[in-house]
């Protein structure tokens, strides 16, 4: 195994370590002594780094990933134990009872013809006992199940490495996805902030005549309409949590917040001004993405995804396994050797004395000649399976080549779009504040300011809206592309 190509097993098992004591670290005393409690026990400020780790550390398909890794180690031991010999010990005594029996012809002892006399055979104690050592010289699936077993312990790692791929990916989604509902909230408070600020302004106003209760009456309106979709957001946000909590492998009594605003990522900086974002934007960065419209290299996907290098290794177990199954048209040889020990005594038993030794080499050779046609059909069974697996590799490449595509379009349409979105941001703000001014002054309408209200709203979710599709889009196009930070990449 190079170093280069597993290094990510290093770097697991080192965030492993350090997500474990992390977690501990968080849980206060009281929860380790009474974990049935239901109670929160922890409030803390997650990264997206750590909460990368956690996923690494405590999710149950990683977990099992890496006990197929541990199995795979296992079933090499057993590769191996079939060209070692075989030992073995037995020891048998019989106590007759009753001596056994046998009829000899009469004449043997002088009597007449055709009568038949009993004469006892045997002794009171037999016993018998030694060692037997058999040795397999030759063997074609046993020789093949060596090479094979390497092979299949390479699949399970590449499976460990595409699971731990996948599980980052849905990490950085879902750690998202949390911030884009924290950020719906945000702006619904925000707006329903400003409306009742309006509110009570405008009431002010009609207590001393200036307006009319229309006025009044419409902002009553836009907050009864608002509230609601407030309480929708904040559900949206529980819900955002729970998700993320469980791709993590977190208990969902576990309450802790995540860092990251969007409406203050950039996506056009190489640097984050916003501190809460540092980590998503090193993150970020880890893959770096430019502006193309080219198609991916078939030969670098190869290399790098998940899913087309545990295809490739499962095309050479399949090679391994149409070699297995052509050596059954071949001889085996096998080698065996005996030391026995045996004695008879009358009486009462007396182990260990008068006994005689012995001992056996052989040899067994087999050749099968014709068991109907079941070793042609599994030769054909395991070449038509040698086909699908092209066949899925074949349609993984396609899918990769689509999935870069379509990921490399979504980034680039962020990326013309995200100065648009900045300056409708900044205009929209710009614009509510002036309507604001001038309806105070008497020169505009509450009409006026509900509407910039309306666009200062639409355009905060817009950007980001625009910021989530692009950091979804980047976590995905880095699994597309098969590097993947903290399994392929370091931070």
């Amino acid at each position: 195994m190079s170093q280069n190509k597993f290094k990510y097993m290093n770097k697991v098992l080192e965030v492993w370590c350090t997500a474990a004591m992390f977690v501990f670290a968080s849980l206060p005393l009281n929860y380790l002594q009474a974990q049935e409690k239901t109670e929160l026990i922890a409030d803390f400020k997650l990264t997206l780094s750590e909460a990368i780790q956690l996923s690494i550390a405590n999710n149950p398909d990683i977990n099992r990933a890496l006990l197929g890794t541990k199995d795979s180690d296992e079933l090499v031991r057993i590769a191996y134990s079939e060209i070692y010999p075989q030992i073995t010990s037995a020891i048998n005594y019989t106590r007759n009872v009753e001596i056994p029996v046998t009829f000899i012809p009469g004449e043997f002892f002088g009597g007449e013809p055709g009568t038949l006399i009993p004469v006892e055979f045997g002794t009171d104690n037999n016993w018998q006992g030694g060692f037997s050592v058999n040795q397999t010289l030759f063997r074609g699936e046993t020789i093949i199940g060596l090479s094979s077993a390497m092979v299949f312990r390479t699949v399970q790692l590449e499976n460990y490495r595409s699971i731990s791929q996948q599980i980052v990916t849905q990490t950085r989604l879902a750690y998202y996805q949390v911030l884009v509902a924290n950020e719906q909230l945000r702006l619904q408070q925000a707006q329903i902030e400003r409306l009742e600020q309006n509110l009570n302004e405008n009431e002010r106003r009609l207590n001393a005549g200036l307006i009319d209760e229309y006025a009044v009456l419409q902002i009553n309106v836009q907050l009864s309409n608002q509230r609601p979709l407030l309480i929708e957001a904040e559900y949206d946000v529980l819900q955002a949590y729970r998700n993320l909590k469980f791709i993590l492998g977190l208990p969902y009594q576990l309450e802790f917040e995540v860092s990251g605003n969007l409406n203050g990522f950039d996506i056009l900086a190489d640097e984050s001004t916003d501190q809460s974002n540092a980590d998503i934007k090193k993150i970020d960065k880890l893959n770096p993405f430019n502006f193309q419209k080219t198609i991916a290299n078939k030969a670098i996907l190869a290399q790098n995804r998940g899913d087309m290098r545990v295809l490739e290794a499962q095309q050479k177990l399949k090679e391994q396994e149409i070699t297995a199954v052509k050596s059954r048209f071949l001889p085996t040889l096998n080698a065996s050797y005996n030391l026995q020990w045996s004695s008879a005594e009358p009486g009462s038993p007396n182990f260990f004395e008068d006994n005689v030794r012995f001992q056996t080499i052989g040899l067994n050779f087999s050749l099968p000649l014709f068991e109907g046609f079941k070793r042609n059909a599994d030769v054909q069974r395991v070449l038509i399976g040698q086909k699908d697996l092209d066949e899925q590799y074949r349609s993984a490449t396609l899918r990769a080549q689509n999935e870069v595509a379509s990921f490399s379009e979504d980034l680039n349409m962020a990326f013309e779009t995200a100065n648009a979105r900045k300056i409708a941001l900044n205009q929209a703000q710009e614009g509510y504040e002036r309507a604001q001014l001038r309806f105070e002054n008497g020169l505009g309408s509450q009409i006026e300011v509900t509407d910039a209200e309306i666009q200062v709203r639409q355009a905060e979710v817009n950007y980001s809206v625009m910021v989530f599709n692009y950091l979804t889009a980047k976590a995905q196009y880095d699994l597309a592309t098969g590097i993947v930070p903290f399994v392929d990449t370091e931070l």
